[in-house]
């Protein structure tokens, strides 16, 4: 496989999950390998949150995605929610999630799921910090209440509101998402047979508002599809992301590195921050 010269950020990982509890500090030394130069790194409950924390006191290109999964949504508290906030005071900590709504299966009642939300959305938009969101099977629901939330924030609304993670959607749909200002990210589900339908909407996608994802351990790419995804394969993703576009891999890894730059608050030229 092709490795671009450029500097890959991987927007989206789950270093904490127990899928790497045997060889954690040797995935994340395949990745820098591979051109990985930053993984973001998501804890999606307390506990998750502050192993992820301690992550990035031990290797360096890591940050934090804090926040509660909405599959757990029903166990969050108030009190949670104070928590979370203590943490996301972490340097390290750049965007609150991955929040949402996950109507796909309800392991979550989906009263508290929004409750989890708006919660979140508030904490979001009182430290500053950009939102990355989980949507499955809820894009009716979630327009709006996003569409409320950077509405309210107004004036106050000066860096890119957040990231929709692992988009699946329309045209029509990706469109409304990027006209409130988000970013979205895709992952090697874009190279499995099934998404070729999505092709005209990944095409669609401006440049700047792209960025690339493992959500490992999961999604690994159609090559060793079955097996545990990691960080170093999002090379993956943005070799078939350019073949998609029509586009060079290294415009590919340039244009999501500088997006996930811009986003996060990453210093060019600097693995972290």
């Amino acid at each position: 496989m092709t490795t671009p010269d450029v500097s890959i950020v991987d927007s989206h990982a789950h270093l904490t999950a127990r899928e790497f509890d045997e060889d954690r500090a040797d995935v994340i030394a395949r990745a820098r390998d591979a051109g990985v130069g930053t993984i973001v790194t998501v804890g999606t409950e307390l506990e998750s949150v502050r192993e992820a924390i301690a992550l990035t006191e031990q290797h360096p290109g890591i940050l934090v995605v804090a926040g509660f999964h909405p599959h757990g949504a029903d166990a969050v508290s108030r009190d949670d929610i104070a928590a979370l906030a203590e943490l996301a005071q972490h340097p390290k900590v750049v965007a609150i999630g991955e929040i949402g709504l996950y109507f796909h299966r309800d392991y979550s009642s989906r009263e508290r799921q929004r409750e989890a939300l708006g919660w979140q959305l508030a904490l979001a938009a009182e430290l500053g910090l950009p939102i990355v969101v989980h949507c499955r099977e809820a894009h009716e629901e979630m327009l709006p209440i996003l569409r409320d939330w950077t509405r309210n924030l107004g004036a106050s609304l000066t860096s890119p509101p957040g990231i929709i993670h692992c988009f699946v959607g329309d045209t029509e749909t990706a469109r409304k998402y990027l006209d409130m200002g988000f970013y979205l990210s895709l992952a090697a589900y874009i190279g499995y047979p099934s998404s070729r339908y999505a092709h005209d909407t990944i095409r669609a996608i401006p440049s700047d508002r792209l960025l690339v994802e493992t959500d490992c351990p999961f999604f690994a790419p159609q090559r060793i599809r079955g097996k545990r995804c990691e960080p170093a394969y999002v090379r993956d993703t943005v070799v078939e992301l350019a073949s998609i576009r029509g586009e060079s891999v290294e415009r590919v890894a340039r244009d999501t590195t500088q997006n996930a730059q811009r986003l996060f608050g990453i210093a060019k030229g600097m693995p972290s921050h």
